[in-house]
């Protein structure tokens, strides 16, 4: 009979009367069973009448789900904090196209601070110039508003703990070190591996039109929107070709606006980033004002070594009489 009352729906079974008489699918029971059945029907009873509730729980679970990404920014705290140049900070761009820390050199004024941390999100800064506080809207302009701030800067600023717009997402590694432990390697990992590669080449061709825009922008005087091209690309994790060109134009957008210091400041990443074209440098005439800065020479006699040879070389002529006429 066990078998019996199994291919049975428990919604479907006739009660059992509280004197045990016999149902016409059980002609005999014990005490025992029948207690164990009656309490099978209460079981399933409950359950039937929870059946008539599921769609209110779906409702509030999908209620849930949909304020769910708006509470996720809730749960990272905030914070502000003040800097002065040089800041020792290194941003790039995130997929959300804004603006994130993406290093902070040891010993600058960011890391003096101990509140900067790889990840955080730039909500806020200083206006270039006084005490107006503008919100960090898309990235380039963002950083134009950084490198051209007079005075202390004002950084309002979201901990992400290292995460920038993946929140939640395991990376690529993680993913591949979970499954490597556990012996095996899934079409997830592989699929992880297309999308990237697909995006670094979107990525790619995104910072060749920002190249090719800020050029144009730049040769029709419209230096502000040329410079936000350019940042954009410098946020977009180029590549050392890339990061030289690029920040080489935003040197010459500032010194045609004359930011002096935000022009050298570009001009000193631009050789870093592997701009070694010295003599176009010294030449340039949309450099022409960084080079009245005191601070020019000094920026590049740390990077032009054979100027450096040139002038130890005519020193030590001087110094034996070669140079006499």
């Amino acid at each position: 009979m066990a078998s019996t009352i199994s291919n049975i729906s428990l919604c479907s079974l006739l009660k059992l009367n509280q004197n045990n008489q016999k149902t016409p699918f059980s002609p005999s029971f014990s005490s025992s069973s029948l207690i164990k059945i009656k309490n099978q029907l209460c079981f399933s009873s409950n359950i039937c009448s929870h059946l008539g509730k599921a769609s209110i729980f779906m409702v509030k679970a999908s209620e849930t789900e949909a304020t769910q990404s708006e509470k996720e920014e809730d749960k990272y705290e905030e914070y502000e904090v003040e800097i002065v140049q040089p800041y020792g900070l290194k941003f790039t761009k995130g997929r959300d196209g804004g603006t994130y820390i993406d290093a902070i050199a040891p010993g600058g004024s960011a890391d003096k601070t101990g509140k900067f941390t790889v990840g955080d999100r730039v909500i806020a800064t200083s206006a270039v110039f006084g005490e107006e506080i503008w919100p960090a809207a898309e990235y380039g302009r963002t950083m134009y508003t950084i490198r051209q701030r007079i005075g202390p800067l004002l950084m309002k600023m979201q901990k992400r703990y290292g995460k920038v717009e993946e929140v939640g997402e395991l990376t690529e590694k993680e993913i591949i070190r979970a499954e490597r432990n556990a012996g095996f390697i899934s079409d997830r990992v592989r699929e992880i591996q297309v999308t990237n590669a697909r995006r670094k080449k979107e990525q790619k061709e995104q910072r060749e039109r920002d190249l090719r825009e800020g050029l144009k922008l730049s040769k029709n005087g419209k230096y502000e929107e040329a410079l936000e091209k350019f940042e954009s690309v410098l946020g977009s994790r180029p590549t050392g070709d890339e990061a030289a060109v690029a920040s080489y134009n935003v040197a010459c957008c500032y010194s045609k606006l004359n930011q002096l210091q935000a022009g050298l400041s570009a001009l000193e990443d631009a050789m870093e980033a592997g701009f070694e074209d010295f003599k176009r440098i010294r030449a340039d005439p949309d450099l022409a004002n960084l080079r009245t800065s005191e601070d020019f020479e000094t920026l590049m006699k740390k990077f032009d070594e054979s100027f450096i040879n040139e002038n130890a070389i005519n020193a030590i002529k001087s110094l034996f009489g070669f140079n006499k006429k």
